[in-house]
Formats: C-alpha cells, structure tokens, sequence
C-alpha cells in the first residue's frame, strides 16, 4: 500500500470516526427529549422540563459538532477519493443533496423553535418542533445510511463506460442491507445516549445532586440502555446473518475462518496468523459459529480460502469482538442498573460510579462497529465494484499527511471543548439545579 492511499484511508478513517460520536448522541437524545416534553406536557411535573432544558443544551451542542465535522465529509470525496465521486456520483451527488435538503433543513428549523420559543409558541407546537427535530434527524441518519449500505450491497445500476448509472432508486436505497444496518444503528444510537443520560445523572447524583429530575434522568436512562441492549443482540444477529448471505468473506475474516467448515466454533478469542492462514491460541464454542451464521448446526460456513480477495484478518477479527465485548458489558450494567433501581428506589453510591465510567461507552461500541464494517468491504470501497486504490487521489503524501495533522489537532480541540462543556453544564445544574429555557 502506497503512503498516499494509506494516509487518506487514516484521514478517512479519523474524519468519520470523529464526526460519528455526535450523530449518534443526537440521533438518541432527540427522541428522549420527545419523551421528556410528553411526559411533562402529561403530568406537569416540574422535574420533566427540568429534564428537558439541560438535555437540550446538551443536544444543541452535539447537533453544532456534528455539523462541523460533517461538512468536511464531502470534501473527502472530491480531495482524496475523486475516483469515487467520478464513478459514483450518479448515486452519491443525489442521496447527499437530498439529505442536505430534507433530512439537515426539517432539523435545523424546527431546533431554532425548540430551542428559543418555548414561551412565545403554543406547547403543543413546541413538542411537534421538538419531535420534528428529532424525526430529521432519524431521516437523516435513513438517507446517509442507504448510500454506506449500497457501497457495500450494491444494487439497482448499470455501469456505462466507467460510470454508474441508476436503474431503480428503490433498488439503491433499499438495498439488501440497508434495513438492517439502519436498525442498528439506530439502536446504538439509543444505547449511546442512554448511557450518557444514565452516565451524567449519575455524576450530578454523586455530587449530591439527589432532585427529582436527576433521579427520574438517571432511571431513564438505564432502563433506556436495557430496553435497548435487549433489542440490539437481536437485531444483531439479523444483521449478521444477511452479512454471511452477501458479504460472507467479511464474516469470515470477522470470524477467522480460514477454511470453509460445517459445524465453526464460535473463536471467544484467538490470535489470527495471516502468514499461517490459522489461528493461535483459540478459545471457542464449538458449533455456535455455524448457528449464528447459517442457523444450523452443523451448516457450512465459508472460509477465506473460498476468495481470492478479502479483508485485512485481525483488524476485523479484533473490532468485531471490541463492539461484541462492549455491548455484553452495557446488557449486564443495564441489568444490574434496573434490578437495584427497582430493588432499591434509587441507585448506590457504587453503581453510580460504574455508570459514570460507562457514560461514553456507546461510543465504544459505535467506533468498533463502524470499523469491522469499513475495513470488512476492504479491498472494496463500493463492494465488487470499484476498489479503494482505484478511488485513492494522486496527490503527493506530502499535502495528504499535513491536512490529516491539522485534522488531528483541530479535532482533539474540539473533542475536549465537547467534553469540559458538558461535565461543566452538569457541575453547574448540581450546584443550582434551577435551570431555566434559553429564551
């Protein structure tokens, strides 16, 4: 691999990891800020907009981050990928259009009245604007999703001398992945802001900020996480049936299956040897591969001996299990979190502690998935199709390597702005907890 195609895979890589952290807190928070503004506009209990006004300062500052590192997005394509947009911008130049247009407009107007009107427009139009912001942003993540789904199950296009042309947008956008990874993904945004709801009113409780509203955001968000943990694990397993169906050498390399096999064990660990094509101390449960993958038994699953091209092993080995791993821990937390709210009335002081360390732990899970995903359609940028070294820009490593520094830089600013911006909003309500509408 040239510096050049490496540097802008890393550009790539940190650009999209970095932007991703706050769509999925708004993607989960928008919808439980419906949930407060209903539950308050139904009981008018006080603790409910309380509730309400500081998760909207929290929202508003991750829709702002999204945006800003979101807009560099396109610029990737056109500065190091413009063999992607050259073969592909039949279907990329729309899908993004149309999000910018539908998806990113719905949201960002109705968010000026769910942040600065809530006492010059009627409550119910609040609540609407407020469901709105959150519907736009749900139809935003629908539309984003279905051109990352079609890169990687492509369908519904003809090639004509080297350009994609569309045959059938529904075939584009409902593609064979695309529901699933849409459902997923959605979750784990639930999961990533229930945490960090459950997370953050933990920190405020053990800084005895023990209000009504605290207690009601910290039982929110964990019966949120387990709701969601829940539903997850079995959207999971759907999601990676249909990847072994259409991408079953990246459930290979997921699962370090060297050679094709009838009854896998599923590898809790192992240490993947790329020169050996085998594994190195292996841990596994026998058959649950072959369960999981083809739901029998003893079905056959393919191994990496069956293509001639395939992903990078370990890096997908190892992530998969990260985002498994993670998302064991959050279902166990969450389980434990529920029986001592429900046991106790209320969380103790240990708890809450394992809460606060458990506040980003979406992000966690978000990051590993996104990168089994990335690297498992690897050579590939558009699966079969086009080849991510086809789509690298020509541009000297020189200009590629000093733009991905200034990446780096600027974006650990802004993650640490993010970050003392919100333990600063959380100090600040434990120390007053009088939190009043922007407006």
């Amino acid at each position: 691999m040239d510096d050049t195609l490496l540097l802008s895979r890393l550009q790539f890589a940190l650009n999209i990891s970095f932007h991703i952290l706050f769509p999925t807190i708004s993607l989960g928070l928008g919808w439980l800020l419906v949930f407060f503004k209903m539950r308050y506009s139904r009981t008018k209990d006080e603790k409910w907009i309380k509730l309400y006004f500081f998760w909207v300062k929290i929202f508003a500052l991750t829709f702002a981050l999204g945006v800003a590192s979101g807009i560099t997005m396109p610029f990737q394509f056109s500065t190091n990928w413009p063999g992607f947009l050259a073969m592909a911008g039949n279907v990329a130049g729309p899908i993004l259009a149309y999000e910018v247009l539908l998806a990113f407009f719905l949201e960002g107007t109705f968010m000026g009245i769910m942040l600065f009107a809530y006492r010059k427009v009627p409550a119910w139009f609040h609540t609407l604007s407020t469901f709105l912001v959150a519907l736009g942003a749900t139809l935003s993540a629908f539309i984003i999703l279905s051109l990352v789904s079609w890169m990687i199950t492509p369908q519904g296009f003809e090639i004509r001398d080297g350009i994609v042309h569309v045959t059938s947008w529904y075939d584009v956008i409902m593609n064979p992945s695309m529901i699933y990874r849409f459902l997923h993904m959605m979750i784990a945004a639930g999961l990533t802001a229930a945490f960090l709801l459950a997370g953050i009113s933990a920190y405020r409780w053990l800084r005895s900020d023990r209000a009504p509203d605290v207690l009601s955001g910290l039982r929110t968000g964990i019966y949120t996480a387990l709701a969601c943990s829940l539903m997850q694990w079995a959207v999971g397993d759907m999601h990676g049936y249909n990847t072994s169906q259409h991408q079953p050498q990246t459930m290979a390399a997921a699962e370090a299956i060297w050679q094709t096999e009838k009854g896998a064990s599923l590898l809790l660990f192992a240490i993947p040897d790329s020169e050996t094509k085998s594994n190195k101390f292996e841990i596994g449960i026998p058959k649950m591969c072959s369960l999981l993958m083809t739901h029998h038994l003893n079905g056959e699953v393919k191994g990496l001996d069956q293509f001639d091209e395939h992903p990078a092993v370990a890096p997908v080995f190892f992530s998969f299990r990260i985002m498994v791993f993670t998302g064991l821990v959050m279902l166990v937390v969450s389980i434990a979190g529920t029986w001592v709210m429900k046991r106790k009335k209320n969380i103790t002081p240990f708890w809450a502690k394992v809460f606060v360390w458990m506040t980003f732990s979406g992000w966690i899970g978000t990051l590993s998935g996104w990168y089994t995903t990335e690297m498992g359609r690897q050579p590939y940028i558009i699966h079969g199709v086009l080849k991510t070294a086809d789509a690298a820009t020509k541009t000297g490593s020189g200009m590629v390597a000093s733009t991905f520094a200034c990446y780096i830089a600027g974006y650990i600013i802004l993650l640490s702005a993010f970050l003392y911006a919100l333990y600063y909003l959380a100090r600040k309500a434990a120390q007053n907890n009088t939190l009043q509408p922007l407006d």
